[in-house]
């Protein structure tokens, strides 16, 4: 039988000084053993633990281009993770809302304004309020993001019912944003409503009278009257209120 000196199983019974049989499976698997990286070999659960440690998107984008097994284990990497940052990364709504879908187990979600400016729009937060670990979040924070309005807001929070902690600190919302989280958070302990400016008296007072469980509020910056502010400790004795005007009426300490 003559061989095709260009036949792969041919070449490699040449290098095994086996040149006058064919290779069976078990040889095929021995020498496929031989050249595949080790880092292949590891199990999927094991590759989606170093993945964890990575902290670059960009990397973890390049990792999933690898093969198939990075990529999954790339996916399973997130589906473990309890807390997501993307502070300081210039993201945009789809690639953000493709991280926050596999990201199952999520707990905290920070999609804040990063040092490039914020690109999220509306249009991410809608997409991103589509994942199946926005019913779960405990936290979210928003600051600074200037390309998202009530309309994007209210969708996010409308499936936000487990949400604790909420900041959209710098942002554009009004009184609807606050109706929305009035409505859909009853567990809201502390919201940051620095510099809000389109926020009034009647949503901070819907606000605290719905949610009971509220702490804190940061409102430093809002154009509140002092008056709204005793009128919500009124409401809630045991609310803290960051504000520059309760600080220069010293009618109560900074928290």
């Amino acid at each position: 039988m003559a061989y095709d000196p260009t036949d792969f199983f041919f070449q490699i019974d040449m290098r095994r000084g086996e040149g006058r049989r064919r290779m069976d499976s078990a040889d095929v698997w021995a020498v496929g053993m031989e050249f595949e990286p080790e880092i292949d070999r590891l199990p999927i659960d094991l590759l989606a633990h170093i993945f964890a440690m990575i902290t670059s998107f960009t990397d973890l984008a390049q990792a999933c281009g690898v093969c198939r097994k990075w990529k999954e284990g790339v996916k399973l990497s997130l589906g473990r993770k309890e807390s997501l940052s993307f502070a300081g990364w210039k993201m945009d709504d789809d690639s953000t809302a493709r991280l926050i879908c596999h990201a199952y187990s999520l707990r905290d979600l920070d999609i804040s304004r990063s040092r490039w400016g914020s690109q999220i729009t509306d249009r991410g937060l809608h997409q991103i309020s589509l994942a199946n670990c926005i019913p779960n979040l405990t936290s979210i924070s928003l600051w600074g993001m200037a390309g998202i309005t009530d309309k994007g807001v209210v969708q996010l929070i409308s499936r936000a019912n487990s949400l604790q902690n909420l900041n959209v600190g710098g942002t554009f919302v009004t009184d609807v944003s606050l109706l929305a989280i009035a409505d859909n958070c009853p567990n809201l302990k502390s919201i940051v409503l620095w510099s809000c400016r389109h926020v009034t008296e009647s949503g901070l007072l819907i606000l605290v009278s719905k949610c009971r469980k509220l702490e804190s509020i940061n409102a430093w910056g809002m154009r509140v009257p002092v008056d709204c502010f005793i009128g919500l400790v009124a409401i809630s004795p045991s609310l803290q209120i960051k504000s520059r005007s309760l600080l220069l009426n010293s009618m109560w300490p900074v928290v």
